[in-house]
C-alpha cells in the first residue's frame, strides 16, 4: 500500500517556507487602503477648497464693487473728476462683508477699492490625517467708473 502525499505537501513548493508569506497580504491591504483614502481626501477636500476659493473671490469682488460706489459727489459736481471717499468706501466694503458673514480687510484710494477675504474651510477626509481646515484667501478690486450711456 502506497501512501499518498498529504494535501499540504502536494501544494507546497520545495524549499519555500509558508511562514514567510504570513501577513504580506494584510500589510499590502493596509497600505493600499491608506493610499486610496488619502487620494479620496485630496479629491473631496480639494474640491471643497476650490469652491471656497471661488466664494472668497466672489465676496471680495462684490464688497469692492459696493465700496467703489462711494463717490465724492461734491468733487464730481464741481470738477467733473470721479473720485471716491476712501473712508466711506472702506466702511461700505466692510459692512458688505459683515452682512455676508465673511471676514476680511478693505483698503481704498481715491480711485480704487481693494478687498481681501479670508475663509477657513473645514476638511472631511483630510481631518483623519490631522488637517482639520484649509485657510482660503480671495482678492477683489474695483475702480470707480462713470455710467456712460451706450452708443447707437
Amino acid at each position: 500500500m502506497t501512501r499518498s502525499p498529504s494535501p499540504d505537501r502536494a501544494t507546497r513548493r520545495p524549499g519555500r517556507d509558508r511562514r514567510k508569506d504570513e501577513g504580506t497580504v494584510t500589510a499590502f491591504t493596509v497600505i493600499l487602503t491608506t493610499a486610496l483614502l488619502a487620494c479620496a481626501g485630496l479629491v473631496l477636500d480639494g474640491g471643497l477648497a476650490l469652491t471656497a476659493r471661488v466664494r472668497a473671490v466672489g465676496l471680495a469682488q462684490e464688497a469692492a464693487r459696493a465700496g467703489a460706489q462711494e463717490i465724492d459727489l461734491a468733487a464730481y459736481r464741481t470738477t467733473g473728476a470721479l473720485t471716491l471717499r476712501p473712508d466711506t468706501a472702506i466702511a461700505t466694503a466692510q459692512a458688505y462683508l459683515t452682512a455676508a458673514g465673511a471676514t476680511g480687510t478693505a483698503t481704498a484710494t481715491p480711485t480704487t477699492v481693494t478687498v481681501t477675504v479670508e475663509l477657513d474651510q473645514p476638511t472631511g477626509l483630510l481631518g483623519l490625517v490631522g488637517l482639520s481646515s484649509l485657510h482660503i484667501t480671495g482678492h477683489g478690486t474695483a475702480v470707480a467708473a462713470a455710467n456712460t450711456p451706450a452708443g447707437p
